[in-house]
This record gives structure tokens, C-alpha cells and sequence, in this order.
């Protein structure tokens, strides 16, 4: 009987082990033909998460459609998570700002980001956002790599980075020397190293296009890597990157921000 009961448990647990492996890894699904996140009618493959109050409870209509784009109001901090898990695929979006801000970023550069490889518990992080990998969209550093992760190694990026930091932060650059990180950010190649944390800031070097008009960010996910291309540029990348699926989320974090396009396309018809 023991032993009846102990191969039981070992077979439990092996069971348990590999459902929790699956939920995990493997999961991602890539496309086989692009696929419109946003559709512009509605929601439909999201759900909002929205600090304090939860998920699909977004009574200011900080998510909202309006003439066929979606507007991200800022108004208060959350977030669109799709329902799916993806991997390996080029993502598409095109963004412009709008002219309102709040809260604490009200005086402060206009403010979002994409998250990709959204794992874990909603509101995991800072209570507003998935752990993940995030393509930052912010004035001056729009394709900046942030560690959206518990600094721990199940989080990280490696990218090549330049000689010289912006204080102690890295800077991407092209055949640089490999650095990992599990937390922090590694700033796109142009960033102005005197950025300044100011409403409307624009560095010499950048390739956004001003407030009000219309920006195409590109991020091609392949494995475990990540490029990151604003305006058809080459900004920024990540190899070995952990993990290397999960969902996507678009935050909302103080800015008005407008969204017209916002695609899956299979890496086979991308770069």
C-alpha cells in the first residue's frame, strides 16, 4: 500500500510539475497571419487592469474608442492586457500624444510603454502591471529597455552597450560590449544624456516625431531576442531575453496617448 501511495504522489507531482512548466513556457502562440490587437471597434481580446480598482473596472474610461482609434486618457494608471499569450512575432504600432497629463506626471515628459512577455499575477508589479519586459514610449526615450521583473534572473535582458553610460545607466551600441540586466533599463543609442524629466522634452538625436504626430514603433520578437525600431530606426536590442513569451500590455500612466494601428505580423513577412 506505501508503495502504491508513494508512486501516486510521484505521479501527482510529476503531473502538477508539468501543467505548471506548460503554463509557462511554450505557450506563446506565434501568428500565421497578421493579427489586428486592435480592431477599431472595441476591446475585444483585452482586458483593462486598472490600479486600486482591478480588472475590467475602468469606470473613468481610461481605455476608450473613439472615431475607429483608441485613446489611453492617462488619467489613471493601468492597463490593456490580451488574453493570449504570444511569441515570435513583429509588433506593430502607431502612436501619437495627446495634450493631456495628470497627476504627478502632469508637469513630466509624456509617459507609456509596451510590455511584452506579461507573466504572473495582474498588478504583480508596483500593483498596475504583469512582470515583463517593457519597450518604454516616453519623450526623449522612446525604445528604451526597462526590467519589468522581481530582480530576480527570471527577468533579464542582455544588449550590447556603449563604453560610455548616461550616470550608471547603460546605452545601447552595436557590437558593444554584452551586459546583462535584471533590473533598470538599457537607454535606446540617441538618448539625450541630459534628459530631463520635463512635459514636451525632445534630444537632439531623436527620431519620434513631435506631440500630435503620428509615430510607427516596431518590435520584432523572435525567441529570445528583441528589436526595437521607432520611425523605421534601429534603436535598440536584446538577446537572451527571460522570459521569452507571456501576454502584452499597453499602460496607461499619465498621458494622453492616441493608437491607430496596432498589429501582429508573422516574422516571415516582417524583417
Amino acid at each position: 500500500m506505501k508503495k502504491v501511495l508513494y508512486a501516486g504522489c510521484v505521479l501527482w507531482l510529476a503531473a502538477t510539475w508539468s501543467t505548471d512548466v506548460n503554463a509557462q513556457s511554450g505557450a506563446g502562440k506565434a501568428p500565421k497571419k497578421t493579427i489586428h490587437l486592435f480592431n477599431g471597434q472595441d476591446l475585444d481580446g483585452w482586458y483593462t487592469f486598472i490600479r486600486d480598482r482591478g480588472k475590467n473596472q475602468d469606470p473613468k474610461g481610461v481605455f476608450s474608442i473613439q472615431d475607429g482609434v483608441l485613446r489611453i486618457s492617462g488619467e489613471e494608471w493601468g492597463c490593456i492586457t490580451t488574453d493570449e499569450v504570444y511569441a515570435d512575432y513583429r509588433l506593430v504600432m502607431e502612436f501619437k500624444w495627446g495634450e493631456k497629463t495628470y497627476g504627478s506626471r502632469a508637469d513630466r515628459a509624456r509617459d507609456n510603454g509596451i510590455l511584452f512577455h506579461s507573466v504572473g499575477e495582474d498588478g504583480g508589479y508596483s500593483g498596475t502591471w504583469m512582470h515583463s519586459i517593457e519597450c518604454n514610449i516616453i519623450e526623449g526615450g522612446t525604445g528604451d529597455f526597462i526590467v519589468v521583473g522581481d530582480g530576480s534572473d527570471r527577468f533579464s535582458i542582455t544588449s550590447p552597450i556603449a563604453s560610455e553610460r548616461h550616470g550608471t545607466t547603460p546605452v545601447y551600441q552595436a557590437g558593444g560590449e554584452l551586459v546583462e540586466v535584471n533590473r533598470g533599463r538599457i537607454n535606446w543609442y540617441g538618448r539625450d544624456p541630459n534628459w530631463k524629466d520635463t512635459l514636451g522634452f525632445r534630444g537632439p538625436q531623436d527620431v519620434e516625431h513631435p506631440v500630435g504626430q503620428w509615430n510607427k514603433l516596431e518590435c520584432v520578437v523572435k525567441g529570445d531576442s528583441i528589436d526595437i525600431y521607432v520611425n523605421d530606426i534601429l534603436v535598440n536590442q536584446a538577446i537572451r531575453v527571460r522570459p521569452s513569451e507571456g501576454r502584452i500590455q499597453v499602460q496607461s500612466e499619465g498621458a494622453e496617448m492616441f493608437v491607430r494601428r496596432l498589429d501582429l505580423v508573422p516574422l516571415a513577412a516582417g524583417r
